[in-house]
């Protein structure tokens, strides 16, 4: 069976070195530096994935590149007596990944699309890019197709910001299910707060 022109893309992804990516992205990365941290683009960097996740080339959608700082959180240093060690700058970290943070800013920016899926495009020293595909739930085009209409429901509106999308059931722990995951359902925070 011939293979489609999408398993090429994706076979070039996972070996850049030996495909060209690498040396495109290289270039890629210089002008995306230049640019500002949410940038709306008019199509997809990475095509076999972004149509894994639903992107369709239609009105009603649209894909957003955003930079994301990489690293920890950043805390000032403590200036009252502590040693050293105990001054807790260090491994201060967010509780989400920079995915879901990538997606929440691209929610933010564009108020009236749900963030439908992202993916990774490319990162330095410095920064994590990444692509976040956003879905008008209103738009006529979007609400006749079928296997998108749903996000015009009011029960999914922020969906980035709640969790809801693929990175976020990640980090939320909802990829795995029974034993070992009593404390991850309905959330971390909720379960620790019913004996209360």
């Amino acid at each position: 069976m011939a293979k489609s022109m999408y398993a090429y893309v994706r076979e070039a992804w996972k070996r850049p070195d030996q495909s060209g990516v690498k040396d495109l992205l290289w270039e890629r990365l210089q002008v995306w530096r230049r640019e500002g941290s949410v940038v709306r683009i008019e199509r997809p960097t990475r095509i076999d994935r972004a149509r894994s996740l639903g992107y369709r080339a239609k009105q009603g959608i649209i894909v957003a590149r955003v930079r994301i700082r990489r690293g920890g959180r950043r805390k000032p240093r403590y200036v009252r007596g502590r040693r050293t060690a105990r001054m807790g700058i260090r491994r201060a970290t967010p509780a989400k990944s920079l995915q879901r943070i990538a997606e929440e800013r691209a929610s933010r920016k564009f108020p009236n699309m749900e963030v439908l899926n992202s993916y990774w495009v490319g990162e330095d020293g410095h920064y994590k890019w990444f692509e976040v595909i956003l879905v008008d739930g209103h738009h006529p085009s979007i609400q006749s197709d079928k296997s998108l209409a749903w996000l015009a429901d009011p029960a999914h509106r922020g969906r980035a910001e709640r969790g809801k999308t693929s990175a976020g059931m990640k980090g939320r722990g909802m990829r795995t299910r029974g034993r070992g995951t009593e404390k991850t359902r309905p959330s971390i925070r909720s379960h620790a707060n019913r004996g209360k």
